[in-house]
């Protein structure tokens, strides 16, 4: 991490949150916090089989922000450690309880099982706030691309006609605010959007169902867009789309627009902007 980003993160995060202090360039590592990591965390379970995920969160007396993170991989690949998620324990440094769950994958699981799963752990951290010592009004959640689309639904659509799976029925699936990089946000227009196709029923309806953009309304939670122009697994039109929703509708949003920063993943800019938008909430 460069030493701007860790200014950052004590700046925004570790001094109000954690009500520990920042001497000049000098910040408070991930080393001077007790972090408590576990792996393969089973959330919920869906036939039988563990839906995983790993966790981190300091051990601090104040209550704890916390974010989800959903990976991409057009709904049918990826997994919790790659590229397109966040490093739990680093963002447990920066004092969250920071979660990156798999879900199950269409190919073994069509869609909408993906987003079934997804849902499943925002409620599994409500259930759990206290024992993680989470603020349940602090609740984020993060996701690149297909893992974007995911967490840009949950903020339009919520559980939307799906029905619950995975365990936790009754708790809260409620959220803070939304951070959504490099995501698709139209499906019936998409290459690979042909990818969210149901057991039965219209699949181009069920695209229309399971597309963000025609689900804005003005009361929806905080929302914050990063794209690339130069993106080609997810034009930038496609984003565009979503923005200009937005706009119409006089929801709460940010767009963060790059030149040349391709199918973002999980990049120092992208944890910079994360940081302000969580703390601007």
């Amino acid at each position: 991490m460069s030493l701007n980003l860790q200014k950052l993160c004590a700046t925004l995060l570790l001094c109000p949150v954690l009500g520990m202090t920042a001497y000049g360039a000098e910040v408070v590592q991930e080393s001077d916090l007790k972090i408590v990591y576990k792996e393969d965390l089973v959330y919920g379970r869906v036939h039988g089989a563990g839906l995983l995920a790993d966790v981190a969160y300091p051990v601090v007396d104040k209550q704890l922000t916390a974010i989800i993170s959903v990976h991409g991989g057009r709904w049918q690949g990826g997994h919790k450690r790659d590229g397109s998620t966040i490093k739990v324990k680093q963002w447990a440094g920066f004092g969250l309880f920071a979660m990156s769950i798999d879900y199950r994958l269409v190919g073994s699981s069509p869609a909408p099982a993906c987003y079934q799963d997804f849902q499943c752990a925002i409620r599994y951290v409500h259930a759990h706030a206290k024992q993680f010592n989470i603020d349940p009004e602090r609740i984020f959640l993060i996701g690149q691309s297909a893992g974007g689309h995911m967490v840009s639904l949950a903020a339009t659509l919520g559980d939307g006609p799906f029905p619950r799976t995975g365990g936790w029925d009754d708790a809260s699936n409620d959220f803070c605010g939304v951070i959504s990089v490099a995501a698709n946000y139209e499906l019936t227009t998409l290459s690979w959007g042909k990818i969210w196709t149901p057991r039965s029923g219209d699949p181009i309806e069920a695209r229309r169902q399971a597309s963000p953009v025609n689900h804005v309304k003005k009361e929806m939670k905080p929302l914050m867009i990063l794209h690339s122009d130069n993106d080609r697994s997810v034009p930038i039109e496609n984003a565009l789309l979503m923005v200009d929703a937005l706009k119409k509708a006089g929801a709460d949003h940010v767009f963060h627009r790059y030149p040349s920063a391709g199918h973002m993943g999980i990049t120092e800019e992208v944890i910079k902007r994360s940081l302000e938008f969580i703390k601007a909430q």
